[in-house]
């Protein structure tokens, strides 16, 4: 079977969720899901979107986008056959709070995110941008994998959502002068004690970097510790959905990956990975028209 667990039916507009959280939009993730043969398709907005995150970090742009009734989704998600996700950050010394606000709610998986390295800034956002806050590519990599590596010891989340989003500007920016599979090491140690799920994400193809979350030999290095995986878009959009499938699929066979999580009220078991759904000539249909 396929999934796609970290997708978003709102836009980044803030004020829209009364468009997005309706029954018409899911059906039409739910359409763009089918088409690709994926079985089971679950929704993760971001926290943030929702007023009860500024109870977990009260950052200027959390106060902005913060306006969102968390319950009212979740209530909206249920009328649905879409898997309830939220895509949670992961703030330092904020632990409890998430922890807080997370069980107050009877999500099937949540997601973990390292979007911000505290008040230093944003990994992928321009506006909040944290290489100004480091004088080297490998201070900044180092300080990253060490906040993943906090994420997946708290324990709070099922999968961890684009591991190595560090490298989403590409050539953009400098490269690590070390291999970065030093700066891997602390955080596929804390995977090896933990019970997180790596994500498989084919975001980053969409991304200036233009290539899957995550890295190969950072995937080798999770298979290793015994990680298991899950796979996902982050679509924005229907036509985002299951987007890049055939490379994701390409990528856990090379790894030698045969089975992907599959989440229910926060209970993973894993099935076997593939396009089981698809007739051989609905498949060569889809990839003619892709």
């Amino acid at each position: 079977m396929l999934t796609d667990y970290h997708l978003h039916l709102r836009t980044d507009e803030v004020g829209k969720a009364a468009e997005a959280f309706t029954q018409e939009n899911a059906d039409r993730y739910l359409a763009a899901a089918e088409e690709q043969g994926i079985a089971e398709l679950g929704v993760s907005e971001h926290i943030y979107r929702f007023a009860d995150a500024l109870e977990i970090w009260d950052h200027p742009y959390w106060r902005d986008q913060a306006v969102d009734d968390l319950g009212a989704y979740c209530d909206f998600v249920r009328t649905t056959p879409l898997r309830l996700g939220i895509e949670a950050d992961y703030i330092r010394g904020a632990e409890d709070r998430i922890q807080s606000l997370l069980e107050a709610h009877d999500f099937d998986y949540v997601v973990g995110s390292v979007h911000f390295l505290g008040e230093k800034g944003a990994v992928d956002d321009q506006r909040y941008d944290v290489w100004e806050a480091f004088s080297d590519a490998d201070a900044l990599w180092r300080t990253y994998f060490e906040w993943q590596a906090q994420l997946v010891s708290s324990g709070l989340f099922d999968i961890v959502s684009h591991p190595d989003l560090i490298k989403i500007w590409g050539d953009d920016r400098p490269a690590p002068e070390r291999d970065p599979r030093f700066h891997y090491e602390p955080f596929v140690e804390a995977l090896a004690e933990s019970d997180t799920a790596v994500e498989v994400s084919t975001a980053g193809l969409r991304k200036p970097v233009g290539e899957i979350y995550p890295a190969h030999a950072l995937a080798e290095m999770c298979k290793e510790a015994g990680a298991e995986f899950a796979l996902s878009s982050d679509a924005h959009a229907p036509d985002q959905v299951g987007f890049g499938y055939d490379d994701a699929l390409a990528f856990l066979e090379e790894l030698g990956v045969e089975r992907i999580c599959v989440f229910d009220h926060r209970i993973r078991r894993t099935e076997r990975v593939g396009r089981g759904d698809l007739e051989p000539e609905e498949l060569a249909d889809r990839e003619e028209a892709s």
